[in-house]
Protein backbone atom coordinates (compact mmCIF):
# COMPACT_ATOMS: atom_id res chain seq x y z
CA UNK A 1 0.00 0.00 0.00
CA UNK A 2 0.86 3.60 -0.36
CA UNK A 3 1.68 4.83 2.94
CA UNK A 4 2.27 8.70 3.96
CA UNK A 5 5.17 9.05 6.80
CA UNK A 6 5.30 12.51 8.73
CA UNK A 7 8.62 12.66 11.16
CA UNK A 8 10.08 10.32 8.40
CA UNK A 9 13.68 11.71 9.46
CA UNK A 10 13.60 11.08 13.25
CA UNK A 11 14.74 8.06 15.69
CA UNK A 12 11.50 6.02 15.55
CA UNK A 13 10.86 7.16 11.58
CA UNK A 14 14.08 6.40 9.85
CA UNK A 15 13.80 2.47 10.92
CA UNK A 16 10.11 2.76 10.33
CA UNK A 17 10.27 3.74 6.93
CA UNK A 18 13.23 1.26 5.91
CA UNK A 19 10.87 -1.66 7.38
CA UNK A 20 7.92 -0.31 5.43
CA UNK A 21 9.83 -0.52 2.30
CA UNK A 22 11.17 -3.99 3.20
CA UNK A 23 7.38 -4.94 3.65
CA UNK A 24 6.85 -3.80 -0.38
CA UNK A 25 5.21 -0.60 1.18
CA UNK A 26 5.77 2.60 -0.76
CA UNK A 27 6.79 5.10 1.18
CA UNK A 28 5.89 8.78 0.67
CA UNK A 29 7.79 11.07 3.08
CA UNK A 30 6.55 14.86 4.50
CA UNK A 31 9.65 17.32 4.60
CA UNK A 32 9.20 20.63 5.72
CA UNK A 33 11.93 22.06 3.14
CA UNK A 34 12.28 21.79 -0.59
CA UNK A 35 11.82 17.98 -1.60
CA UNK A 36 15.68 16.58 -2.66
CA UNK A 37 14.36 13.08 -3.87
CA UNK A 38 11.08 11.42 -5.89
CA UNK A 39 9.48 10.21 -2.48
CA UNK A 40 9.75 13.35 -0.89
CA UNK A 41 6.53 15.92 -0.98
CA UNK A 42 6.44 19.50 0.57
CA UNK A 43 4.42 20.27 4.14
CA UNK A 44 4.27 23.56 5.93
CA UNK A 45 2.19 22.31 9.12
CA UNK A 46 1.83 25.31 11.03
CA UNK A 47 0.94 27.02 7.31
CA UNK A 48 -1.59 24.20 7.14
CA UNK A 49 -0.29 23.61 3.82
CA UNK A 50 0.46 20.35 1.81
CA UNK A 51 1.89 19.28 -1.39
CA UNK A 52 -1.19 18.74 -3.70
CA UNK A 53 -0.28 15.53 -4.20
CA UNK A 54 1.24 14.42 -1.11
CA UNK A 55 -1.74 12.19 -0.03
CA UNK A 56 -2.78 11.19 -3.27
CA UNK A 57 -3.73 7.30 -3.62
CA UNK A 58 -2.62 6.80 -0.08
CA UNK A 59 -4.15 4.09 2.68
CA UNK A 60 -2.48 5.26 5.13
CA UNK A 61 -0.94 8.22 7.37
CA UNK A 62 1.75 7.48 9.93
CA UNK A 63 2.58 11.03 11.83
CA UNK A 64 5.34 10.71 14.19
CA UNK A 65 6.01 14.36 14.99
CA UNK A 66 7.16 16.41 17.90
CA UNK A 67 9.75 18.07 19.78
CA UNK A 68 11.96 15.53 22.06
CA UNK A 69 10.54 16.02 24.93
CA UNK A 70 13.79 16.13 27.78
CA UNK A 71 15.85 17.59 25.49
CA UNK A 72 15.82 20.77 26.73
CA UNK A 73 14.53 21.89 30.67
CA UNK A 74 11.02 22.84 30.67
CA UNK A 75 9.45 26.22 31.04
CA UNK A 76 6.28 28.05 29.77
CA UNK A 77 7.99 28.99 26.11
CA UNK A 78 9.23 24.73 26.33
CA UNK A 79 6.06 23.83 26.90
CA UNK A 80 4.35 25.76 24.38
CA UNK A 81 6.93 24.00 21.76
CA UNK A 82 6.48 20.27 23.25
CA UNK A 83 2.60 21.05 22.53
CA UNK A 84 2.57 23.39 19.13
CA UNK A 85 5.21 20.43 17.65
CA UNK A 86 2.16 18.11 18.22
CA UNK A 87 -0.94 19.34 17.80
CA UNK A 88 -0.36 21.53 15.14
CA UNK A 89 1.06 18.65 12.52
CA UNK A 90 -1.50 16.13 14.10
CA UNK A 91 -4.64 18.58 13.50
CA UNK A 92 -3.45 19.34 9.76
CA UNK A 93 -2.57 15.49 8.95
CA UNK A 94 -5.63 14.49 10.22
CA UNK A 95 -8.34 17.19 8.35
CA UNK A 96 -6.18 16.05 5.32
CA UNK A 97 -6.94 12.02 5.96
CA UNK A 98 -10.30 13.18 6.00
CA UNK A 99 -10.64 15.55 3.20
CA UNK A 100 -9.14 12.59 1.24
CA UNK A 101 -11.11 9.54 2.55
CA UNK A 102 -7.53 8.25 3.70
CA UNK A 103 -9.04 4.81 5.57
CA UNK A 104 -6.36 5.03 8.31
CA UNK A 105 -4.44 7.49 10.40
CA UNK A 106 -1.88 6.24 12.90
CA UNK A 107 -0.78 9.22 15.25
CA UNK A 108 2.24 8.88 17.98
CA UNK A 109 1.03 9.09 21.35
CA UNK A 110 2.74 8.44 24.82
CA UNK A 111 2.44 6.81 28.16
CA UNK A 112 2.77 9.67 29.71
CA UNK A 113 -0.79 10.15 29.36
CA UNK A 114 -1.79 8.49 32.33
CA UNK A 115 0.46 10.42 34.60
CA UNK A 116 2.15 8.94 37.66
CA UNK A 117 0.33 5.50 38.23
CA UNK A 118 2.69 3.83 41.08
CA UNK A 119 2.71 0.45 41.12
CA UNK A 120 -1.24 0.62 39.17
CA UNK A 121 -1.21 -1.86 35.44
CA UNK A 122 -2.65 0.51 33.47
CA UNK A 123 -4.07 -0.38 29.56
CA UNK A 124 -5.82 1.08 26.91
CA UNK A 125 -8.71 1.37 28.95
CA UNK A 126 -7.32 3.95 32.41
CA UNK A 127 -8.50 6.77 31.68
CA UNK A 128 -5.66 9.72 31.71
CA UNK A 129 -3.95 10.90 34.82
CA UNK A 130 -3.08 14.30 35.79
CA UNK A 131 0.17 16.53 34.72
CA UNK A 132 1.73 18.71 31.95
CA UNK A 133 2.39 15.24 29.96
CA UNK A 134 -0.53 13.72 30.86
CA UNK A 135 -2.37 17.06 29.45
CA UNK A 136 -0.39 17.27 26.70
CA UNK A 137 -1.11 13.92 25.74
CA UNK A 138 -4.85 14.66 26.06
CA UNK A 139 -4.65 17.25 23.60
CA UNK A 140 -2.50 15.71 21.47
CA UNK A 141 -4.65 12.71 20.77
CA UNK A 142 -7.38 15.22 20.83
CA UNK A 143 -5.80 16.57 17.66
CA UNK A 144 -6.62 13.69 15.32
CA UNK A 145 -10.67 14.45 16.19
CA UNK A 146 -11.51 15.68 12.19
CA UNK A 147 -10.19 12.34 11.43
CA UNK A 148 -12.65 10.55 13.58
CA UNK A 149 -14.84 8.73 11.04
CA UNK A 150 -11.59 7.44 9.36
CA UNK A 151 -9.49 4.55 11.61
CA UNK A 152 -7.19 6.24 13.79
CA UNK A 153 -5.13 4.75 16.23
CA UNK A 154 -3.04 6.52 18.69
CA UNK A 155 0.17 4.84 19.84
CA UNK A 156 1.20 5.71 23.42
CA UNK A 157 4.74 4.66 23.17
CA UNK A 158 6.81 4.06 26.09
CA UNK A 159 10.56 4.13 26.84
CA UNK A 160 12.55 2.89 23.79
CA UNK A 161 15.47 0.89 24.04
CA UNK A 162 17.99 1.10 21.25
CA UNK A 163 21.50 0.56 20.06
CA UNK A 164 21.79 4.16 19.79
CA UNK A 165 18.98 6.81 20.70
CA UNK A 166 16.23 6.72 22.99
CA UNK A 167 16.40 6.19 26.41
CA UNK A 168 19.19 3.55 26.32
CA UNK A 169 21.41 5.34 23.58
CA UNK A 170 21.57 8.24 26.53
CA UNK A 171 21.93 5.55 29.25
CA UNK A 172 24.63 3.99 27.68
CA UNK A 173 27.75 5.85 27.82
CA UNK A 174 27.17 6.54 31.52
CA UNK A 175 27.05 3.25 32.57
CA UNK A 176 30.12 2.44 30.76
CA UNK A 177 31.84 5.09 32.79
CA UNK A 178 30.82 3.54 35.87
CA UNK A 179 27.95 6.51 36.03
CA UNK A 180 25.01 4.32 36.43
CA UNK A 181 22.53 4.28 39.37
CA UNK A 182 19.27 4.29 40.58
CA UNK A 183 16.80 7.53 39.80
CA UNK A 184 15.51 8.51 43.56
CA UNK A 185 14.12 5.28 45.06
CA UNK A 186 13.98 3.37 42.29
CA UNK A 187 10.47 2.53 42.83
CA UNK A 188 8.83 3.97 39.49
CA UNK A 189 7.63 1.87 36.69
CA UNK A 190 9.34 2.42 33.28
CA UNK A 191 6.94 1.02 30.50
CA UNK A 192 9.62 0.41 28.06
CA UNK A 193 10.32 -1.35 25.13
CA UNK A 194 12.58 -2.50 22.10
CA UNK A 195 12.71 -0.22 18.80
CA UNK A 196 12.66 -3.73 16.68
CA UNK A 197 9.30 -4.07 18.62
CA UNK A 198 8.41 -0.47 18.54
CA UNK A 199 8.55 -1.12 14.22
CA UNK A 200 6.86 -4.85 14.38
CA UNK A 201 4.00 -3.22 16.26
CA UNK A 202 3.49 -0.44 14.02
CA UNK A 203 3.25 -2.61 11.50
CA UNK A 204 1.43 -5.07 13.26
CA UNK A 205 -1.49 -2.39 13.36
CA UNK A 206 -1.40 -1.27 10.13
CA UNK A 207 -1.80 -4.57 8.53
CA UNK A 208 -4.47 -5.33 10.87
CA UNK A 209 -8.13 -3.30 10.80
CA UNK A 210 -9.87 -4.35 13.58
CA UNK A 211 -7.23 -2.53 15.69
CA UNK A 212 -8.50 1.07 16.35
CA UNK A 213 -8.04 3.67 19.11
CA UNK A 214 -5.18 4.07 21.69
CA UNK A 215 -2.42 1.33 21.12
CA UNK A 216 -0.21 0.76 24.21
CA UNK A 217 3.62 0.21 21.98
CA UNK A 218 5.07 -1.08 25.46
CA UNK A 219 6.61 -4.73 26.33
CA UNK A 220 4.53 -6.72 28.28
CA UNK A 221 6.88 -6.64 31.21
CA UNK A 222 7.45 -3.18 32.34
CA UNK A 223 10.17 -2.70 35.49
CA UNK A 224 11.18 -0.57 37.98
CA UNK A 225 13.92 1.74 37.87
CA UNK A 226 16.12 -0.42 40.16
CA UNK A 227 15.31 -3.19 37.99
CA UNK A 228 16.24 -1.28 34.81
CA UNK A 229 19.48 -0.31 36.13
CA UNK A 230 20.45 -3.59 37.45
CA UNK A 231 19.70 -4.98 34.23
CA UNK A 232 21.72 -2.50 32.07
CA UNK A 233 24.63 -2.83 34.42
CA UNK A 234 24.95 -6.67 33.93
CA UNK A 235 24.51 -6.15 30.40
CA UNK A 236 27.47 -3.70 30.22
CA UNK A 237 29.58 -5.62 33.10
CA UNK A 238 29.20 -2.46 34.75
CA UNK A 239 28.66 -2.06 39.00
CA UNK A 240 25.35 0.06 39.47
CA UNK A 241 25.77 1.43 43.10
CA UNK A 242 25.29 4.85 42.89
CA UNK A 243 22.04 6.51 43.53
CA UNK A 244 21.03 10.18 42.47
CA UNK A 245 18.67 11.57 44.94
CA UNK A 246 15.15 12.64 43.81
CA UNK A 247 16.23 16.04 45.22
CA UNK A 248 19.01 16.47 43.49
CA UNK A 249 17.33 15.69 39.69
CA UNK A 250 14.65 18.27 40.75
CA UNK A 251 17.29 20.84 41.35
CA UNK A 252 19.40 19.84 38.14
CA UNK A 253 16.15 19.17 36.04
CA UNK A 254 14.01 20.76 37.42
CA UNK A 255 9.95 19.68 36.18
CA UNK A 256 11.53 17.04 33.85
CA UNK A 257 12.47 15.27 36.79
CA UNK A 258 9.04 15.26 38.77
CA UNK A 259 7.05 14.05 35.60
CA UNK A 260 9.60 12.18 33.44
CA UNK A 261 12.42 10.34 35.62
CA UNK A 262 10.60 10.08 39.16
CA UNK A 263 6.92 9.24 37.80
CA UNK A 264 6.11 5.99 36.05
CA UNK A 265 3.27 4.25 34.17
CA UNK A 266 3.41 0.18 34.51
CA UNK A 267 1.87 0.26 30.99
CA UNK A 268 0.45 -3.02 29.55
CA UNK A 269 0.09 -3.52 25.68
CA UNK A 270 -3.50 -5.49 26.25
CA UNK A 271 -4.65 -4.19 22.67
CA UNK A 272 -1.70 -5.51 20.53
CA UNK A 273 -1.60 -9.19 22.57
CA UNK A 274 -5.23 -9.25 22.18
CA UNK A 275 -4.82 -8.49 18.19
CA UNK A 276 -2.02 -11.70 17.99
CA UNK A 277 0.99 -9.49 18.20
CA UNK A 278 4.16 -11.64 19.26
CA UNK A 279 6.78 -9.25 21.07
CA UNK A 280 10.45 -9.73 19.56
CA UNK A 281 11.85 -8.99 23.03
CA UNK A 282 9.09 -9.19 25.50
CA UNK A 283 11.94 -9.31 28.78
CA UNK A 284 14.24 -6.55 29.28
CA UNK A 285 17.57 -8.64 29.59
CA UNK A 286 17.18 -9.77 26.26
CA UNK A 287 16.31 -6.43 24.69
CA UNK A 288 19.00 -4.66 26.39
CA UNK A 289 21.67 -7.51 25.38
CA UNK A 290 20.28 -7.23 22.08
CA UNK A 291 21.05 -3.69 22.02
CA UNK A 292 24.25 -3.69 23.51
CA UNK A 293 25.63 -6.45 21.10
CA UNK A 294 24.87 -4.55 17.66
Amino acid sequence: MRVVVAGSSGFIGTSLVAALRGAEHEVIRLVRRRPAAPDERAWNPPAGKIAPDALTGAQAVINLCGAGIADKRWNHARKQVLLDSRTIPTEVLATAVADHQIPTLINASAVGYYGDTKDEIVDESTPSGTGFLADLCRQWEAATRPADRQRVVKLRTGLVISPSGGLFGKLKPLFRFFLGGRLGDGSQYMPWISLDDVIAGILHVLDHEAIDGPVNLTAPSPVTNAEFTRTIGHALHRPTPWVVPAFVLKAVLGEIAEEGILAGQRAVPKVLERNGFRFLHPALGAAVATAVNR
